[in-house]
């Protein structure tokens, strides 16, 4: 029996007993367990939370700078990768399992996990029945709304295979705030008409910059 091995037993049963009020610092050195089954990881776990600030620093981090902390190899920064993808998709997955959009605050749920630690601008379409009911939520591509990364076929493409009645757009700011430019006003208003064409309402387009959300809709931006 190694010399950390009774405060690890005694760490995991903590953590099953009350997970919701498990302190950041022990809960990722409970992680960092499985990258190394024997040494005392309590300072990484420690140096990774005064280096970056937060858990959510820590997860956010590239894997260049979480290599420069003592004590973290390839095997923690993949681990630490994966529990951060998982958490995305477990959002994700429940958000859009909801029966319906009615709202704009509704469409976040469903959007905001595909931004989580996003370095570069993304593209999201939200694909819904007549009803509102959630039919899937491609990504239509990387850069801003008005790249040309962002074609209006590809758009077009994804709201008719998922035989979407109507769409919500959305897409992130890196950096700065969540209002839209002229430039986004009138690719918004564009792709608009172009969907009317295909019989698709383009209900919304919804900018996220961190934890900031503006709608195009409920700030009057696609009044006819």
């Amino acid at each position: 029996m190694g010399v950390h091995d009774g405060h690890r037993k005694r760490l995991k049963a903590e953590f099953l007993a009350r997970p919701e009020t498990f302190p950041d610092h022990k809960l990722l050195e409970l992680l960092l367990f499985y990258v190394n089954p024997r040494g005392d990881v309590n300072p990484t776990a420690h140096e990774l939370l005064d280096r970056f600030g937060s858990l959510a620093g820590v997860m956010d981090a590239t894997p260049e700078a979480l290599t420069n902390c003592p004590g973290v190899g390839e095997h923690a920064v993949s681990l630490l990768r994966v529990v951060k993808e998982l958490g995305r998709r477990y959002d994700a997955q429940r958000a859009n399992a909801e029966d319906v959009v009615g709202s704009a605050r509704d469409a976040s749920y469903i959007f905001r996990p595909h931004f989580y630690g996003a370095r570069s601008e993304m593209v999201f379409l939200l694909c819904m029945d007549g009803k509102g009911k959630v039919l899937g939520c491609p990504k239509v591509g990387e850069g801003n709304v008005n790249a040309a990364e962002i074609a209006t076929r590809q758009i077009v493409e994804k709201a008719l295979n998922h035989n979407a009645a109507q769409v919500i757009l959305a897409h992130n700011h890196v950096s700065g705030l969540a209002l839209p430019s002229g430039e986004d006003r009138a690719t918004t208003l564009y792709l608009r008409e172009i969907l009317r064409q295909v019989g698709v309402v383009l209900v919304d387009h919804m900018i996220f910059v961190d934890d900031d959300m503006v709608s195009m809709r409920e700030s009057g931006y696609l009044q006819e």
